[in-house]
């Protein structure tokens, strides 16, 4: 049973796809949640969905690659519910899709920003939060990318293994204080980004049918059990939800 009931959670990256999912699922469970992206009209309208349907909700505009933006946003949980138990590093970006020879250094170093600095900027914003309340957990969605090479994804798996390393190294230094750090590699998920994909016919993800992709839900739901005691054998690596053992552990088999 998961049950987030008195948690505060913040979601990055919540105006669509899994953010927006894990925003709605984890309050589903019983925690407040602030949504944090930098589509305004897309957060309000979640939030207001959620407290219709009897959650507690609220939003913030925050573009992860600025520290100041996300430092804000750990400062509204805070005001807003007294306390910050749940960091899902969530915001991402894949496009655009392109070999190495081929990319724009620019539209590159802002994946970078995005996807690496973004996490960074999440765990610096909210552990000194979490570390002065006693405890609180931070979920990085991750990807099987961290350990693998694609074609035109220099990008995304770079980036990937950075936000990998990263909770190791989290983990290890805050683990023992109460802060647990752990990453979801959720596999592919039915989201817009797969469409951008399947578009790029790059690589072999490119061409996989959309049957293949899971329910965003599977991915949310993920990531409420990871931010319950049930997810601490997995801190400080990436839990997968590829396999059918990993499924039922969260109760999805």
């Amino acid at each position: 049973m998961i049950d987030l009931t008195g948690k505060v959670g913040l979601v990055t990256g919540a105006s669509r796809g899994i953010g927006a999912a894990t925003a709605r699922g984890i309050a589903a469970y019983g925690a407040k949640v602030v949504l944090a992206a930098r589509s305004r009209d897309a957060i309000d309208q979640i939030a207001a969905s959620i407290c219709a349907d009897g959650g507690d909700a609220c939003a913030i505009v925050c573009d992860v690659a600025r520290y100041a933006d996300v430092e804000a946003a750990v400062r509204h949980a805070v005001a807003a519910y007294g306390r910050l138990d749940i960091l899902v590093n969530n915001a991402g970006l894949m496009e655009p899709i392109a070999l190495l020879a081929d990319s724009d250094p620019a539209q590159w170093g802002r994946i970078a920003d995005v996807n690496y600095k973004g996490v960074y900027h999440g765990l610096r914003a909210a552990i000194p939060q979490m570390l002065t309340q006693g405890g609180g957990t931070v979920v990085n969605i991750s990807s099987g990318a961290a350990t693998g090479a694609l074609e035109g994804w220099s990008h995304y798996c770079s980036s990937k293994a950075a936000v990998l390393s990263l909770t190791r190294c989290a983990n290890k230094e805050y683990g023992d204080k109460g802060v647990r750090v752990v990453g979801l590699s959720p596999g592919t998920v039915a989201t817009d980004m797969q469409l951008a994909i399947k578009a790029s016919g790059i690589n072999p993800v490119s061409q996989l049918d959309p049957s293949a992709h899971i329910p965003v839900d599977w991915a949310a739901k993920a990531v409420a059990w990871l931010a319950t005691d049930a997810g601490a054998p997995f801190a400080g690596g990436d839990f997968s939800l590829k396999t059918e053992e990993s499924r039922k552990l969260v109760g999805l088999a």
